[in-house]
C-alpha cells in the first residue's frame, strides 16, 4: 500500500491546490468519507461543506468547497468543484456579511455557500 496519494483540488476557474496527502475528508451526497492511499475506487458528487487535507508532511490544508465531483482510482485523488476556496483566503468579515445578507434573501444557496466559507475557517 502506497503512503500517500496524489490530490488535485480544481475549481471551474482555476487550480486551487495539488499535492502529496496522507488522507483527505469531504462531503458526498451519501455522507462524509476519508480517502486515504490504497483506498478502493470511487466517483462520487460532492457536497458543499469543508474539505480537509492531510499533507505528507504533516500541515493541515483545509478548503471550502461548494459541490463538483470527487475521484478516486490508483492513489489518485481528484475534488472536481463548482466553487473552492482555501480557508486562508477567506476574508471572515465579508463571509459573515454575506450570510447575514443571504439569510434576509430567499436564496438558499447563497446562505449555504456563505456558511461553508465561516465552517473552513473555524476549522482551520
Amino acid at each position: 500500500m502506497a503512503a500517500e496519494l496524489h490530490v488535485e483540488l480544481v475549481a471551474a476557474d482555476r487550480s486551487v491546490w495539488s499535492g502529496e496527502a496522507t488522507l483527505v475528508v469531504a462531503r458526498t451526497t451519501s455522507g462524509d468519507i476519508g480517502v486515504m492511499p490504497g483506498h478502493q475506487p470511487l466517483l462520487g458528487v460532492l457536497e458543499s461543506g469543508p474539505v480537509t487535507i492531510r499533507t505528507s508532511d504533516g500541515a493541515t490544508v483545509i478548503a471550502a468547497v461548494h459541490g463538483g465531483f470527487i475521484s478516486f482510482a490508483d492513489d489518485k485523488l481528484s475534488l472536481l468543484a463548482e466553487i473552492a476556496e482555501l480557508a486562508d483566503e477567506i476574508d471572515v468579515q465579508r463571509a459573515e456579511r454575506a450570510l447575514e445578507r443571504a439569510k434576509s434573501d430567499t436564496d438558499g444557496a447563497a446562505e449555504r455557500r456563505a456558511d461553508v466559507r465561516l465552517r473552513a475557517v473555524a476549522v482551520h
